[in-house]
Parts: C-alpha cells; structure tokens; sequence
C-alpha cells in the first residue's frame, strides 16, 4: 500500500511502464523527488531492482513499487493490473514502454507485429484495466509516449502487422503514430462523458543516450570525438531531459486533456517542456475511430468510459 505524504493524506500512486531504462527511468527519478509513490511496471524484476536502487541513490526514501509487466505478452499485461490495482488506488500511469524492432520482422507473445502490439496494443489493454481506477481516482491522468516520427507516416488499419510489406522504421513510426491517435481519441471521449481522467500525449523530442546524464547501469555511453558530441547537441539532448515533458504531463498542475507535450526548441528537437502542436492526421477522427475498434477487437478489451 502507498505510504502517506507530509501532510498526512495518502500519496498520489504513479504507474510508469518501461520505469528501469532510458526515459522510463529518469520519468521515474524525476517523479520520486516530486513525492509520489512510483510504481515501476518493468519487463525484468532484476533490472527494476537495480534502477531502483539507483533511483534510491538519488532520492533518498523515494517510494517505490515494483510489478513484473511484459507489454508484449497480454496475458502478462493483465496479471500485472490485476497486481498493480491490489496494490492500492491508480493516480496515474505513465505509458511509456517501447520497442524498436529490428530488420526483420518480429511479434509479440500474442502473434502481433512487435512494435504495433507492445507500443500501441500492450498499453491500450493495460488502460483498459485500470481506467476505473483512474476513474475512482481525483483528476487522474494518462500520459502516452508520442515521437516526432508521427510526422512521416499514416496508420495503414488494413495491413495493422505490415504482413505484406515489412520495414522496421516505418512499423516503429505508424506504432508511436497509432499510440498518439488513441490518446487524442481517448481524451476526446473523457471529455464527452464527462470524466475527470485526462489523457495527454508527451514526446521527449530527439533524445540521446550519448548526451544523458549519467547513471552507473543504467546510461551506456560510447565514447565519441568532443566535435561529434558538440555537433549532437545543436540537435539533439539527453533523456534526462527528454523525460521531463512526460514529468510535467503527469505532474503539472495547468496540464490540459488532450494537449501534446514536447521540447519547445527548433522542429522540437530539443528545448523546454511545452504544449506543442502535433501533425493534424494524429487527430483524424476517422482514423482514431476504427484504430480504437481494432484494438478492442485485437485484444479483447473495451476501455470502460464513465
């Protein structure tokens, strides 16, 4: 159970998955200093363990959960919910855990294309499962991890498993284009109803592990030339700071539904975190429309709004 604030009332319980790698981690750390109990939703329970004790190094007494979640495994999905929803009330839930696929083409434990069934399909069955909880909870939040690579693709909902032509970077860019719609969608659809959960999308712009801050295990830099470095960031920044778009999203006080968050500089490559504007397709009706029937019947799971 979430231990209690200084003030005496019952912590806000955070729910970040991918919590013990890359933006998930620092997401992670970032929200720990802020006081809440972090639950970190992690594939590998040895890996989680170690980021949280480097989370722990951190922030000293930072309240942390751990539950063994698979985003490509449905079955994992749903043990994990059920594990997460015993362990007390859903705040909020940081949908964060991604693949990138390689060259060739890949599935998950349920036969769906790798990146559209862990980016998209995992994280819809999980919001599913705890969207009452986020219902019962006050002003609760959904923040799904969105990328600038929407800008380059269109959802293709006939060919969802890109079985008749497979090419890993567009499968990657339709997976993150595909998580955007169904956040829009998904806030658009709150709202109707009339609930206070909000569902906001935040990207962490062009985010490096080269330019990260480091962390002992769990940041990996390879050693490149001063000008290589100094070049990558006129461009690009660390995931340090790629995650605080997430951060603010979850934690910010003026956070609206339905905004997208991202840095604020050039082509929001790199900058402050702030309400950015997204490719109008992310926002196509239509397609958010059948994209959220496909999903309910991939998985067989209907989000539950009211």
């Amino acid at each position: 159970m979430s231990a209690e604030s200084d003030d005496g009332s019952p912590r806000r319980r955070v729910v970040v998955t991918g919590a013990n790698a890359g933006l998930g981690y620092f997401v992670t750390e970032q929200l720990a200093a802020t006081g809440v109990t972090v639950v970190m939703a992690c594939r590998d329970r040895g890996r989680a363990e170690a980021a949280a004790s480097r989370v722990r190094e951190r922030v000293p007494g930072a309240d942390l959960e751990i539950v063994v979640a698979d985003l490509a495994d449905l079955d994992s999905v749903r043990r994990a919910a059920l594990e997460i929803r015993s362990g007390g009330a859903v705040d909020t839930l940081v949908a964060n855990a991604g693949v990138v696929g390689s060259r060739k083409r890949a599935t998950t434990a349920d036969g769906f294309e790798l990146q559209f069934g862990t980016n998209h399909l995992g994280h819809f069955a999980l919001i599913a499962h705890l969207l009452p909880d986020l219902t019962a909870a006050d002003a609760g939040r959904i923040i799904h991890l969105g990328s600038i690579s929407h800008r380059w693709v269109r959802l293709d909902l006939d060919d969802p498993m890109m079985v008749s032509r497979y090419r890993n970077y567009v499968a990657y860019a339709r997976s993150k284009l595909a998580v955007m719609t169904f956040g829009f969608e998904l806030d658009r659809r709150l709202r109707e109803a009339g609930s206070s959960v909000r569902s906001i999308v935040a990207h962490p712009g062009f985010a490096l592990e080269n330019l990260t801050e480091q962390r002992p295990g769990i940041v990996r830099r390879r050693w490149l030339p001063a000008p290589v470095v100094g070049l990558m960031r006129t461009v690009s920044q660390g995931k340090d700071q790629g995650a605080r778009p997430l951060t603010l999203a979850a934690t910010g006080a003026d956070v609206a539904g339905g905004e997208y968050w991202g840095p604020d500089g050039w082509f929001q490559l790199t900058g402050a975190p702030a309400v950015v504007r997204a490719k109008k397709h992310a926002r196509n009706r239509r397609a958010a429309a059948r994209l959220w029937n496909l999903s309910a019947r991939l998985t067989r799971l209907q989000p539950i709004i009211g």
